[in-house]
């Protein structure tokens, strides 16, 4: 689709109507063959530990099915939330919370999971991440908790944002220069890692190898390219991107991260990391489990850069509402929020290359949600004043897709594609009597 022509005659459909909430992820949340949505069942963006269900909806029929229902479900955990189908395989990915939880030991950021269940077998997990809080530790497995799972392109290796439980629980006793601090990391298909339990619960065994593949540190020099926060990941391209030398890299991942301008404020940025072919080996004295008391590191051949500076434009950073970073399909432009210089945020773009900031919409209105890049690359799909709109990224002209919706309905989000670019899907509240849940919506 590559005309606006094309987008004239979409009709907006509500897929689910009951008594719950339907809650979207922000991407991949369409099978490969576009049939079915899948879901959590929060009513809102928080509580995925109170949260027991993953189900999936016919965007043809509309009939709903549970994939599955979390074990010994309490307010403490496990919970279940966050789901993306693989862009390749009839398999669905999610976070879930380890099985021990209770009052003692709720869900939290560093106590969580990956897990994968394949559609035709429904309630049997696939831990894809292994996990080793107890040393020595295990190469392949980390110490604490991932989540906002993303594939690849092609299905085989997956990035997610990662809290590491052994310095949570260092920083909560005091020690000295130590933080939870939040890092992006990735599985890659060289699994399956077994690690030692105790029968605790704390362990798990993971078909994938997973390392982290940033460096953050406690306090980045003011003015410095350091950073304390890496997070909203994503793939760049659906085979990487061309670098200045005309070479290609196949693996990267884009990222947010926090520095500190020359006055020692907080500032986003945009980050990018290469990921070699090999993540198994280890730079000399930096182990990629980490220590009792370091952080695990990145594995050699990673290569981490930040790609805009923005101290000095008129509203410097990465703002605007929580978004993760898309790319072009060929990987030549990355996409994040930003407000102009009449303090609008709007979407702008950059090269995984570095080089000038390129702004792409420029609306008399706010963008407010996250958004997506349509399967061409030609559209950015996203929403202001609860309406759906499309920007033609090439020209830079927008038009919206939808109406204002009736007064009953509020709250609109996750505005993502279908593989083959002919739907569009989101969520909005509805009010039911005094309550108001997440249904999910589709123009087709």
């Amino acid at each position: 689709m590559d005309t606006w022509k094309d987008f004239e005659n979409m009709q907006e459909i509500q897929l689910t109507s009951d008594k719950k909430g339907h809650f979207l992820h922000t991407t991949q949340y369409f099978s490969p063959d576009n049939s079915w949505i899948v879901y959590d069942t929060r009513n809102d963006g928080a509580h995925i530990g109170r949260t027991c269900c993953i189900e999936m909806v016919n965007t043809q029929t509309k009939e709903i099915k549970q994939l599955y229902n979390a074990p010994g479900q309490t307010q403490y955990g496990p919970g279940v939330g966050g789901v993306t189908f693989s862009p390749v395989v009839d398999t669905i990915l999610f976070i879930h919370g380890l099985h021990n939880c209770n009052a003692d030991r709720p869900y939290e950021f560093s106590r969580r999971t990956g897990v994968a269940v394949e559609i035709n077998r429904p309630d049997e997990p696939i831990f894809m991440d292994a996990r080793d809080v107890l040393p020595p530790f295990t190469s392949g497995a980390l110490r604490g908790g991932t989540h906002a799972h993303t594939w690849s392109a092609d299905g085989n290796w997956i990035s997610f944002t990662y809290n590491d439980a052994l310095m949570a629980q260092l920083e909560k006793e005091g020690a000295e220069n130590i933080k939870n601090l939040r890092m992006v990391g990735i599985m890659a298909p060289y699994g399956p890692v077994k690690v030692e339990h105790d029968g605790s619960g704390e362990n798990i065994d993971g078909e994938m190898y997973t390392v982290v593949v940033t460096r953050v540190t406690e306090d980045p020099e003011p003015g410095s390219d350091q950073i304390d926060r890496a997070y909203e990941d994503g793939w760049v391209g659906t085979h990487g991107y061309v670098k200045k030398d005309g070479s290609r890299q196949l693996r990267a991942v884009a990222f947010l991260g926090d520095t500190r301008d020359r006055q020692g404020n907080k500032l986003t940025e945009v980050f990018i990391v290469d990921i070699p072919d090999d993540v198994t080996r280890q730079i000399s004295g930096q182990p990629l489990t980490g220590t009792v008391t370091t952080r695990p590191n990145p594995p050699e051949g990673t290569y981490q850069r930040r790609l805009t500076y923005t101290a000095d434009r008129k509203f410097p950073g990465v703002q605007g509402t929580r978004h993760w970073l898309r790319s072009l399909p060929d990987g030549s432009l990355i996409f994040f929020l930003m407000k102009d210089d009449q303090w609008i945020v709007q979407i702008h773009a950059i090269s995984p290359c570095g080089g000038e900031i390129k702004q792409i919409t420029y609306n008399d209105f706010p963008v407010e949600t996250t958004f997506n890049v349509s399967p061409d690359g030609q559209f950015l799909a996203y929403g202001s004043q609860q309406r759906v709109y499309l920007t033609h990224i090439r020209s830079g002209k927008t038009r919206p897709v939808t109406l204002a919706p009736v007064k009953e309905m509020t709250v609109l989000k996750s505005i993502h594609w279908s593989h083959d670019g002919n739907m569009l899907a989101y969520n909005r509240k509805v009010a039911i009597g005094d309550t108001n849940y997440f249904q999910i919506f589709l123009l087709k």
